[in-house]
């Protein structure tokens, strides 16, 4: 039931995305808009119930908006789900072990050195090397993990703080010592994360990798349980957990690479979204994982929101609305609520 009363309510907040903003537009008006142009209706059709230039607003700017906001709420949560059953710890997610930054590095990189391609490909260079960093940076932090002896929770935790600040100095070094202007602003309004730059073209392979992500994992809920149990448990029941932490780590890296290259760093959704699930269904992961991904689908369209109305004509990275309420309510419930990572 509650699974279902998030999926109603992901299509609601849709509407409300692509209903609110500088222009606004009724509810009314934008599900008769969406409903013409799905249906493959012309513009025209469109005059007895507004402006033409609605359906511009809404099809080419606000619909692929709010629905990378789904993909990418969606996407972190499910890693950070992932990442903290994986290492046994409740504050790992992208941003803590360092694969945000990493990807983050890419794109400072990319756009401060010149290693992009000028034009429309351009931002296709800066999402690659995003990537590349991402990817880099998991790969670092399960290599330094591994080192002397097999990977464990808290040497993958401190492996990757280490890979997260050094891949923060090195952005900065690259900001400090930049002359481009333009590019120092751009490399600013990425590491705070964006969905401005949200376009048809961006989300399929944002869906792809979330959708093959959500497949999977749903299927290793019982393995993700067991994680939970620690190693010995694990080795009774004939589990390999370094194998499967290598394989869970490097999907989620991939995941998470894809879109921090086209969004940029947004932080805390997958650190307290999962927590908030876990506190009202319980740690069994055949509910949380779907529900994890549901939740933080609705979390980030809201967000967004936010992002773009609470300053008149002008609009905040994502990632301040993120870590503005992620960080209080992650305050509160480590004072307040008081359950363990696998309590009740």
């Amino acid at each position: 039931m509650l699974l279902v009363i998030l999926s109603l309510l992901i299509l609601f907040s849709i509407g409300c995305s692509v209903s609110i903003g500088q222009v606004p537009i009724s509810l009314q008006d934008t599900f008769q808009i969406l409903l013409y142009k799905g249906s493959g209706m012309q513009i025209g059709s469109l005059e007895g119930i507004g402006q033409a230039s609605f359906a511009d607003i809404i099809w080419h700017l606000r619909l692929p908006r709010a629905l990378m906001s789904m993909l990418v709420g969606a996407g972190l949560s499910l890693c950070g789900a992932i990442m903290q059953a994986s290492v046994q710890n409740p504050l790992a997610d992208p941003y803590i072990l360092g694969i945000s930054s990493g990807g983050a590095l890419g794109a400072t990189f990319a756009i401060l050195m010149g290693f992009s391609i000028p034009g429309v490909l351009g931002q296709i260079g800066i999402a690659a090397w995003a990537f590349a960093g991402a990817f880099g940076a998991a790969l670092l932090v399960l290599v330094i993990a591994g080192m002397g002896s097999k990977v464990t929770s808290i040497k993958l935790l401190l492996a990757g703080m280490v890979i997260n600040a050094l891949c923060n100095a090195f952005s900065n070094f690259i900001v400090y010592f930049a002359s481009n202007a333009e590019g120092i602003k751009t490399v600013t309004f990425w590491t705070m994360g964006s969905l401005a730059s949200a376009t048809w073209n961006k989300l399929p392979l944002i869906g792809i990798g979330v959708v093959i992500a959500s497949i999977f994992f749903l299927t290793q809920f019982r393995t993700l349980n067991t994680m939970l149990l620690g190693s010995e448990t694990a080795v009774t029941l004939g589990i390999s957990l370094t194998r499967h932490l290598r394989i869970y780590m490097l999907m989620s890296s991939i995941v998470t690479g894809i879109m921090v290259a086209s969004c940029g760093t947004i932080g805390f959704v997958g650190l307290i979204i999962p927590h908030i699930v876990r506190g009202i269904l319980g740690s069994d992961h055949k509910r949380l994982i779907p529900a994890s991904i549901l939740f933080g689908s609705i979390f980030l369209i809201w967000a967004d929101i936010l992002a773009r109305i609470l300053i008149y004509q002008s609009e905040l990275p994502i990632g301040i609305i993120t870590s503005m309420i992620g960080a209080p309510m992650f305050m509160y419930m480590l004072i307040k609520k008081g359950y363990g990572f696998g309590g009740k």
